[in-house]
């Protein structure tokens, strides 16, 4: 192929680096009580944060400028690795259990976390094998079944550790660019069907996530329970109204709202910079993702396509659910907000997709 004939995206680039930005100084201050109570430096979790989001920046602007047609060519040694860190990170004394699931390694404060590279890793590798295959790609068995086994596969390691909501990303984004790449709507029937069995069985097998349900539907049956983080949430955004607290006013994050700096950090946006704040958020966000769904539908090849609906639909997933649990929509499943959220590991891989994202918009038709 022919070099980059056209300048990135320049809306994508507005909406990356504009949610970027909130989420920084949304970081600080949803933070800023709590990194004094554990670390005695109100700053730590702002340092982090600028930190992570330099890297990641770095590795956008890399992956921007590097023709997206070479990931292809590491897209099976990639997701080999992937699955070799999945199982590292399950093994006692070597994976790092945060937040009751082992799904870390590293040391301290600083780590990286497996199913995050395991997402972008399916994507790419989906993307480069069903645009080889496209043409069996209505045949149930030669075509739909073995991205699903080897996506499959990948939700059962993680769901190891626990973690359901990473999980459920992975599966959504892949099952969007099997759809993406021409599967038969018979097929998908069954799958989704087979997929709400296997769901209904892992809540089943987990009574914490059993609670979880009964706590979406009423969290007041058990309000300091499996209750207390939704109740906590909509306390954060119903003062918000209008215009909010304004930016640093949250009462919320005074121990209230657990963990307000990265699964609920929308509640916070919420109370101290009220709906406008919130819909501005959900606007980038909007512009974001619609540019991204013209990137995969006028990008040049069926793996740009492919790979571009993919990481558009991890997005749009993750944004979804995250806000959906903050407004009570969804059980709580510890999802946090792309671009927002405080995060080391997430965070930059974000911003890498991105730049491979930025990439396919340069070869656009």
């Amino acid at each position: 192929m022919a070099k980059a004939r056209s300048a990135p995206d320049v809306w994508m680039i507005v909406a990356t680096l504009s949610i970027l930005v909130i989420g920084v100084v949304m970081v600080y201050s949803a933070s800023a009580v709590l990194s004094f109570r554990e670390f005695g430096d109100s700053w730590y979790y702002l340092k982090r944060q600028l930190f992570f989001a330099l890297l990641g920046l770095v590795a956008m602007y890399a992956t921007m400028n590097t023709d997206y047609w070479v990931w292809r060519k590491y897209a099976n040694l990639g997701l080999l690795i992937c699955f070799a860190l999945l199982l590292i990170v399950l093994i006692p004394g070597i994976g790092v259990i945060r937040g009751g699931a082992r799904s870390w390694l590293g040391l301290g404060s600083f780590g990286i976390q497996p199913s995050e590279f395991m997402k972008m890793g399916m994507i790419i590798f989906l993307a480069k094998m069903l645009s080889e295959r496209q043409s069996g790609i209505t045949s149930f068995v030669k075509g739909l079944l073995p991205p699903l086994m080897f996506a499959g596969l990948a939700f059962g390691l993680i769901m190891l550790q626990p973690d359901l909501g990473t999980g459920v990303v992975l599966v959504g984004a892949s099952v969007l660019i099997i759809y993406v790449a021409g599967a038969r709507m018979l097929h998908m029937s069954w799958f989704a069907l087979a997929g709400l069995a296997g769901f209904a069985g892992l809540i089943a097998a987990a009574p914490y996530r059993l609670q979880r349900i009964t706590a979406f539907l009423d969290p007041w049956k058990d309000p300091l329970g499996a209750g207390y983080q939704s109740i906590q949430s909509l306390y954060a955004i119903g003062p918000g109204g209008l215009v909010g607290l304004g930016l640093g006013m949250s009462r919320q994050k005074y121990s209230y709202l657990p963990e307000p700096q990265t699964d609920f950090i929308f509640s916070i946006i919420a109370e101290e910079l009220g709906f406008i704040g919130g819909a501005l958020v959900l606007i980038l966000f909007t512009i974001l993702v619609v540019r991204g769904v013209r990137t995969a539908m006028t990008a040049p090849d069926t793996f740009g396509s492919l790979l571009a609906a993919g990481i558009v639909g991890m997005i749009a997933i993750q944004v979804m659910i995250n806000i959906g649990v903050v407004i009570g929509m969804f059980p709580v499943t510890g999802i946090t907000l792309p671009l927002i959220s405080a995060g080391g590991s997430s965070l930059t891989l974000m911003l890498t997709s991105l730049g491979i994202l930025l990439n396919i918009s340069r070869y656009t038709k």
